[in-house]
């Protein structure tokens, strides 16, 4: 058994990109880049999810530089190759890491891809900094006034998603789950918020082995377990109220948002709901996929995705 954690470069893959770090509202993001010498291509940023970091959008990177855009996967505050501050999880500071990146890669405005947490962080930088923001892709992400909405009154929604998050809330112990048997926790996660077809291929197998390595850098569970719990605990102090209201306005920017037909954790109510908050939504089920769908199909995934950019 390895009993060394890994150090945080060690998620610094070779492929066809580039490694690169960003400094933005006072923190230090690792970020990867296909290409870094097409700086003047209209921005994509691309956050990942839960458990994830930058190798979430492998797929993705290349496709999006092919067809004409700056694509750019970060590591999210706390995870990764990027600084693990001990606070700034809140949706708030969330949304102004990204309206800092923005601005600290050269650009003025820029195209949103989030997944699950990350779809979330999309939500907020387009309520909260909507002039930086042109369009938007939410995968496995609704609206988080939806997904309040249908954790306390969906009976079904609350029992596929409250029991897993409401354990994350317990000090230690969380990191224990996520961290115990050199980072096991990835490999049942996957499995049971995945379609089978993935399941059996080279590419989920790769996919368990990385994320596994990545959970295990010290201070990432910890880190990426206090996104979750500043969602919940917020619902019940002064700042969690006022961060709901001022997320309930309908936007402007064009919405796409994309679910795998066997994602049993995100429901497909919620997805559909999640357009109230929303003028210009379009929305998608992506047949044989289930949570990771941008890994699990992502010809499909990214054939919607660069439709709605393009539009």
């Amino acid at each position: 058994m390895n009993t060394t954690p890994p150090d945080p470069t060690q998620i610094r893959f070779d492929g066809p990109w580039q490694h690169f770090d960003v400094r933005a509202g006072g923190l230090r993001f690792h970020a990867v880049e296909s290409d870094r010498s097409i700086a003047d291509r209209p921005l994509v940023l691309l956050l990942h999810g839960f458990g994830e970091f930058w190798w979430t959008w492998r797929h993705q990177l290349p496709a999006l530089t092919a067809a004409g855009y700056r694509a750019v996967a970060v590591d999210l505050r706390g995870y990764g190759d990027s600084d693990k501050p001990p606070r700034g999880y809140d949706g708030w500071t969330l949304a102004g890491d990204t309206h800092a990146l923005i601005r600290a890669l050269g650009h003025s405005t820029a195209s949103l891809v989030g997944h699950a947490d990350g779809g979330l962080v999309c939500w907020a930088t387009a309520t909260l900094h909507p002039r930086a923001i042109d369009r938007v892709i939410v995968l496995s992400s609704p609206h988080p006034r939806a997904l309040r909405q249908g954790v306390l009154f969906n009976a079904e929604e609350r029992s596929s998603f409250l029991a897993p998050f409401l354990h994350n809330q317990l000090p230690r112990i969380g990191e224990r789950r996520l961290t115990r048997r050199n980072g096991a926790f990835v490999d049942e996660y996957f499995r049971s918020r995945s379609g089978k077809h993935w399941q059996q291929t080279a590419d989920f197998a790769e996919a368990i082995e990385r994320n596994r390595l990545a959970i295990q850098i010290p201070g990432v569970a910890h880190c990426s377990l206090e996104y979750r719990r500043w969602a919940f605990r917020s619902q019940f102090r002064p700042d969690g109220w006022r961060f709901m209201e001022v997320m309930d306005k309908r936007l402007d920017h064009p919405f796409l948002a994309l679910r795998g037909r066997e994602d049993d954790y995100i429901l497909d109510s919620l997805m559909a709901e999640s357009a109230h908050w929303a003028r210009d939504f379009t929305y998608r089920s992506i047949p044989g996929a289930g949570h990771f769908l941008h890994q699990e199909a992502p010809d499909e995934v990214n054939a919607a995705v660069l439709e709605h950019l393009g539009a």
